[in-house]
């Protein structure tokens, strides 16, 4: 009798780890859930929690491999439609961490929901910060600079290429912070955005997107006045020869910073900024100031 009670305690346990093995994820498996969230990340948002539908929507095919009951895999689904929004290309990484905390949860480790949960939430703001440094303020701006004069000469390459080098950038990128994600794991994430040099690296990024705003501003944004004075000995002031005299380029400049400053305190009110500029131009220049 004991001995089959030990026969059969010993098939359960090898049928258990059976099923823990064909639970296993492969490479296709985050693939799969990695292509769902790239495709969706910046289309479909909820109004009342943004990204969470498309992450749900790509956890799907990971959850319905891990679990094998219909009330785990509705439990696993429903924490993943709590609030979530984060920057889409690095967004990537949490998205890999929580593939492999669903993973390791599934083969009967210690980790909560809320611990799932927690760490999406915990994550989605640093992430979004660096995302928004790297990809919109440094690889955005350079990929403008670079093919603006080509643009501007007519070349069909100046509208094509970006269309074609940003997907093929964020793809790269995103790709790649998955995997890294599902293979650090949380506790590398965390010690990485703590370490300073993920700070340089932000920093870096935001110089470089300002050196390059910097030159596009200098190169495209021309502004001169045309305002000339007669002294009473009859000699023409040229307002203009003055202005480049101190610093060439001033009034495009001060123009930038406006704009710049206007940013800062009233935020990122774009038409205004727009109607204001026209406005302005129509005006200065009907009076003949610029």
């Amino acid at each position: 009798m004991n001995g089959n009670q030990v026969s059969s305690d010993t098939m359960q346990n090898e049928l258990i780890e059976k099923a823990k093995q064909s639970s296993r994820l492969t490479k296709n498996d985050i693939r799969k859930a990695w292509l769902i969230y790239y495709l969706g990340a910046e289309l479909s948002s909820s109004y009342e929690r943004l990204q969470s539908l498309i992450f749900c929507a790509s956890m799907t095919p990971i959850i319905k491999k891990l679990y094998h009951t219909k009330e785990e895999q509705a439990e696993a689904l429903k924490r993943h439609l709590n609030f979530f929004n984060t920057e889409a290309t690095f967004g990537s990484m949490i998205q890999g961490i929580a593939i492999a905390m669903e993973e390791q949860k599934s083969l009967g480790e210690n980790i909560s929901d809320s611990s799932i949960t927690g760490i999406k939430t915990g994550l989605m703001g640093p992430l979004a910060g660096i995302g928004d440094s790297i990809i919109w303020a440094a690889i955005m701006p350079l990929l403008i600079a670079l093919f603006i004069p080509f643009a501007a000469n007519g070349s069909a390459m100046g509208g094509i290429m970006p269309l074609i080098l940003y997907p093929a950038i964020t793809l790269i990128l995103s790709y790649g912070l998955i995997n890294k994600g599902y293979t650090v794991g949380r506790d590398s994430i965390i010690t990485l955005l703590q370490d300073g040099k993920m700070k340089q690296l932000i920093y870096g990024a935001n110089v470089l997107g300002l050196i390059m705003m910097g030159a596009l501003s200098a190169n495209y944004v021309n502004l001169t006045t045309p305002l000339v004075f007669s002294t009473a000995e009859g000699t023409k002031v040229v307002v203009q020869e003055i202005i480049d005299s101190i610093a060439p380029g001033l009034l495009p400049l001060l123009a930038v910073f406006s704009i710049y400053f206007y940013l800062i305190k009233k935020g990122p009110r774009y038409t205004t900024i727009l109607i204001s500029v026209v406005v302005i131009s129509v005006v200065s220049s009907l009076l003949g100031i610029l």
